[in-house]
């Protein structure tokens, strides 16, 4: 008998209440971004593979500005200007500055999924708020929204990935 291997965090759910279904598949899509940066250098994390501004480093910069614009200036409701760091999730948000290292990137990351967390946790799933475009949007919705996004995300930061590991440094 061959021993499984054990749960996802994704999986550990899989009878839970639709809203820790939700966070979990969110925050697994969360850490497989990050987790895209283990073990590269600095260069090969910003290396341009395709001919947009998409890098490994710069997915997870983008990454960021989407939680801040989703959570930040959606949910709670905070006009951009208030908001630290990108907040709008445009061809800016993938620049990244010559000082900025992957640590960096991580931690800024990690910071803003930890806001978007605590301010989640204030919100029903029903509870909406006003979008420009939208007109309302849920926290479901916006759950939804951000695990399409991250999930499109981690399957470009797949094959960025496995063309960088195929390239010597």
């Amino acid at each position: 008998m061959t021993a499984q291997r054990p749960l996802d965090s994704e999986e550990r759910v899989s009878t839970a209440p639709e809203r820790d279904v939700l966070e979990a598949f969110l925050d697994a899509y969360r850490e497989e971004l990050i987790s895209k940066l283990q073990g590269l250098s600095e260069d090969g994390a910003r290396r341009r593979l395709v001919p947009s501004l998409t890098t490994l480093i710069g997915i997870v910069k983008h990454a960021a500005a989407v939680e801040r614009n989703w959570f930040l200036h959606c949910l709670a409701q905070l006009p951009r200007e208030q908001i630290a760091g990108n907040s709008t999730g445009d061809d800016a948000s993938w620049e990244l500055d010559p000082s900025e290292t992957i640590a960096d990137i991580v931690a800024e990351y990690e910071d803003v999924c930890g806001q978007s967390r605590r301010l989640a946790a204030d919100f029903e799933l029903d509870d909406s708020v006003p979008h420009p475009r939208l007109g309302r949007v849920s926290l479901r919705y916006i759950y939804v929204h951000m695990i399409r996004e991250l999930a499109r995300h981690s399957g470009h930061a797949d094959i960025l990935r496995e063309q960088l590991d195929a390239r010597p440094e």
